[in-house]
């Protein structure tokens, strides 16, 4: 691998020996309103030159050799344009492009987005950002730099089962939208990016909303949003293929194909790619296979599109992560945990001979994670006058899968079985393999109407009316001693019904030029209903009610066209999970959760310099957090804790140094705190819990600093060498705030190379490099914790998810 990085690195730098005499620079913008357009394409034709506008519109071509040259600037939904130029020195050369005849993708996503008269906090990821950051990995890695943003990764290498937290909030209590159709798993609130491997290579560009945001479908945003758009038709045919190879035999392949624009009216757009990796942790591999298909009509003043896309993934589980005592080298604290938790021989001996770092304590060869799902999506946008429009949506998403386990020494009596009978004595443990399933069926329509009847007000009208379906079972394929069930019976079944409506309206006004005001109101009403039996033989019949109501109301100040002011008020409310409804003490539901949110800030940018300050305050009420307290069969309960809060500062900035240097960076300062919490501990003594009273601890998971910075190189042109550097402060892994059980703050570093260019019948080639990590650093992103009381003494067992060492990705990309 040395020798073939040494080798690639001489290839890149050979073009520093020779200079060209002359830059080509300038600005991309949109003639109506003169706004930027960051990642036109721009090609210096009959050259082979070509680069994209960067976020300020900027654009530059270096090393022109005298001569005359066409120059040609294209970008999606606009009219390419075309100049003609003599190059005899440096020129500054800027295009106004006019909107294409044709209706483009981007209004379908419009009525969930932000803009700056929103008054609320975003940032949006553009499609060659997302092209640049990806090597294969999963979604919440390709966006890990943008601020407040905290990933991690089960089999430590970003492939497989990943994380994501924005503003210490979990995936649960981030709303993630594709085409505005809600992604967000209907009963946990969890998105799952395994299940969509490679989407990134699919998606158009991304906007994070950080805190409440405006009015979307599905879950309540109580740390952000994703509103993710799926990729717009290129304006004429193309074929890519993408590979990536690295450590950990972590591989990728895509293909991707497309017609362009068939007759300025349809296009066809498809997406094959497979990603495997034999994962940082021992046994912790996956096989990803997933494709996206899609066809539109675009007409002058509709679009419609079928959006067909499908994931599969097959993960070995390393869902347990590593002891303490193991990742410590602690022997003695070993032997203890094999004792207190009763291991076996074989899994005492693969708890004393494992890697440090790489330990699972998963040894069955079939410890699989199984899942399918397939989304269809039928999209629909209409510009019924200059001022009225509409865009809808039908979708169904189908998705099935099980994860596999081995496990010894069950009690037939924990599975509904009768005991069975050899030689005339009752058997009441076996060894047994087990499958538990879940199928489900989401299913809705989403639409928005957009109404504007002069240029200074706006109005949307939207919704959505989704349902899901969910059944849970479980099998058992093998077991040592038989029982009365047949493998393809099952031992418990489970339903989960849910139905989500919502109805939002908004408003922009500018009562004068530089005033505009925000108002965003929705209603929201959720059924959610619980029967049958659960894998413990218990049987619920739980049917909760809720009706939500979320007003958001801001204003914006434009203090000159460079700058602005911004301030805004939000509440959402949310329900629980259906893990807050399954574990949960005999008689006792959890309240819905509701969030006020208040947001200021200031953004200015020019040519070279763009830059946000955003202050925060989320105070929650009822805020669902882990306590302790555990269910009969060991599940945790959340319970609603009264007064909670997150308040903090977020800085966003980008400078163009020269035309060589870029500077990026970004920091989020926080403080996470409930005001009172009840930790509960199990104690033997007594045989029940005792309560611990704390005042103003942290609230878990909820780092007080996550800092990103990136310098970015660009020698000549088509060549860019990118240093990340990245840091998140400690995290405590529960709400007590003790030092004895948190993760420790770590500073990680990677290196991204890319390099660009063309030739005779390739439209673009792009080499590039992602070295992770490379100082090497040990750290561990992720964790959990539990503990009891014995003889008066407490015991504590801390788990934790180490990420890899220094890893490379090495990819090339060929568009034609």
């Amino acid at each position: 691998m040395k020798k073939l990085l040494t080798a690639i690195m001489v290839v890149l730098l050979l073009p520093l020996l020779s200079k060209a005499q002359y830059t080509i620079s300038g600005s991309v913008s949109e003639k109506t309103n003169q706004t930027f357009l960051p990642g036109a394409s721009i090609v210096l034709k009959g050259a082979g030159y070509g680069t994209k506008s960067g976020a300020m519109g900027k654009y530059q071509l270096s090393n022109i050799k005298a001569g005359k040259y066409t120059i040609a600037v294209s970008f999606l939904g606009f009219e390419t344009q075309q100049k003609i130029i003599e190059v005899n020195g440096d020129q500054n050369v800027d295009f106004s492009l006019i909107q294409s005849a044709y209706l483009a993708d981007e209004v379908i996503v419009m009525a969930t987005r932000a803009t700056e008269k929103s008054a609320t906090t975003y940032k949006n990821v553009s499609k060659s950002e997302i092209e640049a950051n990806n090597f294969g990995q999963d979604l919440p890695f390709i966006i890990n730099n943008t601020p407040g943003v905290v990933v991690t990764s089960d089999a430590g290498a970003g492939v497989g089962y990943t994380g994501l937290r924005i503003r210490g909030s979990d995936a649960t209590r981030v709303n993630v939208t594709v085409n505005g159709i809600p992604l967000n798993d209907a009963e946990s609130q969890g998105s799952f990016f395994v299940n969509m491997p490679d989407f990134a290579s699919s998606v158009e560009n991304i906007q994070i909303q950080r805190g409440v945001g405006t009015s979307t479908n599905g879950a309540g945003a109580f740390g952000g949003s994703l509103n993710i758009q799926t990729s717009s038709p290129a304006l004429s045919p193309y074929a890519e293929l993408n590979n990536t190879y690295g450590s950990f035999n972590t591989l990728k392949n895509t293909v991707k194909i497309g017609t362009g624009l068939i007759d300025n009216k349809f296009s066809f757009d498809g997406r094959l790619s497979r990603i495997q990796s034999d994962g940082y942790v021992d046994r912790g591999a996956s096989l990803l296979k997933s494709y996206f298909l899609s066809g539109a009509y675009h007409g002058k003043t509709d679009l419609l599109r079928i959006n067909v896309f499908s994931g599969a993934e097959r993960t070995y589980q390393s869902w347990n992560g590593v002891p303490e005592s193991r990742l410590n080298g602690d022997i003695a604290g070993m032997n203890a945990y094999v004792s207190r938790n009763g291991l076996n021989e074989r899994d005492s001996i693969n708890l004393l001979n494992s890697d440090s770092r790489k330990y699972n304590s998963y040894l069955y060869k079939d410890q699989n994670d199984n899942y399918w799902q397939d989304h269809y999506q039928l999209l629909y946008a209409k510009q019924l006058s200059e001022q009225f429009s509409f865009n809808g949506a039908l979708h169904y998403t189908y998705g099935r899968g099980y994860y596999e386990e081995y496990k010894d020494n069950q009690e037939f009596a924990n599975y509904g079985l009768p005991n069975p009978v050899i030689n005339g004595a009752p058997v009441t443990e076996t060894d047994l393999v087990r499958r538990r399933w879940l199928n489900n069926n989401f299913y809705g329509v989403t639409y928005a109407f957009n109404y504007r009847p002069q240029s200074n007000l706006n109005f949307t009208l939207g919704g959505a009316y989704n349902q899901y379906r969910g059944k849970h079972f479980g099998q058992i394929t093998w077991a040592e001693v038989a029982s009365a069930l047949n493998n393809s019976d099952h031992y418990y079944d489970g339903r989960g019904n849910k139905n989500d409506f919502n109805v939002y309206a908004k408003a922009n006004y500018s009562p004068i030029e530089k005033l505009s005001l925000f108002a965003d109101l929705q209603y929201r009403r959720v059924n959610y209903d619980i029967t049958g039996t659960d894998t413990y033989q218990q049987v619920f019949d739980i049917h909760q009610d809720f009706n939500f109501f979320n007003p958001k109301v801001g204003a914006t100040y434009f203090v000159d066209k460079t700058s602005n002011i911004y301030a805004s008020f939000s509440v959402a409310n949310k329900e629980g999970n259906r893990d807050d409804y399954v574990n949960t003490k005999a008689g006792i539901l959890p309240k819905s959760e509701r969030l006020y949110d208040a947001e200021a800030g200031y953004r200015i940018k020019d040519n070279r310099f763009s830059a946000g300050v955003n202050v925060y305050g989320m105070i929650y009420k009822d805020q669902l957090v882990i306590t302790g307290e555990l269910t009969d069969v060991g599940s945790n309960i959340r319970q609603n804790v009264p007064d909670s809060y997150r308040a903090g500062i977020e800085i966003d900035g980008s400078y163009t140094i020269s035309q060589h240097f870029l500077i990026n960076a970004n920091a989020a300062l926080s403080r996470n705190k409930i005001k009172e919490f009840n930790e509960q501990i199990y104690n033997y003594d007594i045989n029940d819990y005792t309560t611990i009273n704390y005042k103003k601890t942290d609230i878990s998971f909820s780092p007080n600093a996550v800092v990103f910075g990136e310098l970015v190189y660009k020698p000549f042109i088509g060549f860019a060498i990118a240093l990340q550097s990245k840091y998140v402060d400690k995290q405590y892994m529960d709400n007590t705030q003790n030092e004895q059980r948190k993760l420790k703050g770590y500073w990680v570093n990677n290196a991204r190379l890319g390099y660009d260019f063309s030739f005779k019948g390739v439209k673009n080639m792009n080499i590039g490099l992602l070295a992770n990590n490379i100082l090497n650093k040990k750290y561990e992103s992720n964790g959990y914790t539990y503990g009891s009381i014995s003889d008066g003494v407490r015991t504590t067992d801390n788990f934790y998810f180490p990420q890899a060492g220094t890893n490379l990705l090495l990819s090339l990309n060929v568009k034609f």
